[in-house]
């Protein structure tokens, strides 16, 4: 690729704003702290509804896209094949989509709702223990894949069928940008989504690396630490740089197709030496409350009571998947060329929300069941020392420890990688200005984000904290769920000009 074709205006954005983020954290972390935790307070509180508003909405729209004519539109030529098989495509969605932040969560997330369960259960009782096992599958679930679906056919439907020689997120306005794709205020949408891009990526990062040092600080007898957990990322950096230097059939798809064969073997053997028949009786019965409750899950703002579970949990991850959102289109949609519209939503709704549900299904009850049965106290080792000394206890549990631990790191750490790498090859595809279906970004360029992306974890671990992670991503998120309400107009609109066109 000639270096011409290099969009420095957006490359060097991103740039400043890792350094804007990066350096008042390094230079004041608790003044830093305290004002990233009054911006979420404060978002949380004035815009929460917004997200749960924004989430029903996004499902019924897709809902209705696939039911109708417009479902049966081919993403690309009439001639047009499919680019990857089923299954490494449903490899590639997931392992971009949920990877590295998934493996934390799906073994901590039910003790936190178990200590402080919604709609006013009693902490450690039978009703808060169901609900523990359930809250998990509806924030990793349809809402999450629907959030991530929607700016992928917006951003693929015009890449493809109306040949756009960009891969940028404002291709999904493009019917308002006709003529104006390098103007000021398509400029600023991607300018928005490099933000909520390096918010969202690093937070999940940010999650996962230290769950990683954790379990290889046990593996080699040393003690967790924090130049231990910067190791983990410089680990995960050279990983992903080489696959992002391969590119994307040799690079992420392989790593994509390995990890998903290590993690669903984990899974199995898990659900055999673990309590089958309880792991198997509460995933049923998670099923069934949600889908009992998935109305009321999605409207609940908890105005009586005001326990701030909505804001803490379902506000945060609403905001985690729409920051995450158009990084997940546009890496979906390179991947999909020769696909229908309702294949692609169906095949993210479905496949996304089970491949999720499988890991809080397997890992997070089990998690649970040595929490009720009393051989572990999970949640008493997470509140003294942390989620990540309490994950390594919980696989501590299991036969051929060292085995399954070493296992459970190198899929965190690949899970880590495709998650790196998908986002600097969607970064590097933004900040190319011209990028035709099927060709790659330079790969000096991809390699180059890929390092840059390892700053913004190491700063966000510095300060330290759940809340803060929580924290960039609200703050990330809000302007791109402005833009969603126009990408989705937009779409409609040439949905149906080329409809009428061709009749």
């Amino acid at each position: 690729m000639d270096q011409s074709r290099i969009d420095w205006p957006s490359f060097i954005a991103c740039v400043t704003i890792i350094a804007l983020v990066c350096l008042p954290i390094a230079i004041a972390p608790d003044a830093t702290g305290y004002f990233l935790q009054s911006t979420y307070d404060w978002i949380a509180r004035e815009f929460g509804i917004l997200y749960l508003l924004a989430s029903v909405a996004a499902i019924g729209f897709l809902v209705w896209i696939a039911a109708s004519r417009y479902g049966a539109l081919k993403l690309g030529q009439d001639q047009d094949e499919p680019e990857f098989s089923q299954i490494s495509w449903v490899a590639m969605l997931f392992c971009a989509g949920v990877g590295a932040g998934l493996i934390y969560w799906c073994a901590t997330e039910w003790a936190y709702y178990y200590q402080a369960p919604p709609f006013g259960a009693e902490p450690r009782s039978a009703e808060a223990a169901e609900w523990a096992s359930t809250y998990g599958l509806f924030h990793w679930g349809f809402t999450a894949w629907a959030f991530y679906c929607l700016p992928t056919i917006a951003i693929a439907y015009p890449y493809y069928v109306k040949k756009m020689n960009i891969l940028r997120f404002s291709v999904s306005c493009n019917w308002y940008l006709k003529g104006k794709e390098q103007g000021p205020v398509a400029r600023a949408i991607d300018l928005f989504f490099m933000i909520a891009l390096i918010g969202g990526a690093a937070s999940s990062l940010g999650f996962s690396t230290p769950m990683i040092a954790a379990c290889l600080a046990w593996l080699f007898g040393i003690e967790p630490s924090f130049n231990l957990e910067m190791g983990v990322v410089v680990l995960c950096v050279l990983l992903f740089a080489g696959s992002v230097w391969l590119g994307l059939k040799k690079g992420i798809k392989r790593l994509s197709d390995i990890n998903l064969v290590l993690a669903f073997g984990l899974l199995l053997f898990i659900l055999l030496v673990g309590p089958t028949a309880f792991l198997l009786k509460t995933s049923l019965n998670g099923v069934g409350l949600m889908a009992q409750n998935f109305l009321r899950m999605n409207f609940w703002t908890d105005p009586f009571s005001d326990s701030g579970f909505v804001e803490s949990w379902t506000v945060f991850y609403w905001a985690w998947w729409v920051a995450y959102a158009p990084y997940i289109g546009l890496f979906v949609t390179r991947i999909s060329r020769g696909r229908t519209i309702r294949q692609v939503i169906t095949g993210m709704l479905l496949f996304g929300s089970l491949g999720s549900w499988v890991f809080y299904m397997i890992i997070g009850n089990y998690a649970l069941y040595l929490e009720l049965a009393g051989t572990l106290d999970f949640t008493g080792i997470m509140n003294s020392i942390d989620g990540n000394a309490a994950i390594v206890a919980m696989l501590e549990q299991l036969p051929l420890t060292p085995l399954v631990i070493a296992v459970f790191s190198a899929i965190a750490i690949i899970f880590a990688a495709t998650t790196y790498d998908s986002a600097s090859y969607t970064l590097a595809s933004s900040a190319t200005l011209n990028l035709k279906a099927g060709d790659d970004p330079a790969r000096w360029h991809r390699a180059f984000w890929a390092f840059a992306f390892g700053l913004m974890p190491v700063a966000l671990m510095y300060i330290g904290g759940l809340r803060v992670m929580q924290v960039i991503v609200l703050i990330a998120s809000l302007p791109i769920l402005l833009i969603g309400v126009v990408m989705s107009i937009s779409l409609v609109k040439t949905l149906q000009a080329d409809v009428r066109a061709s009749n």
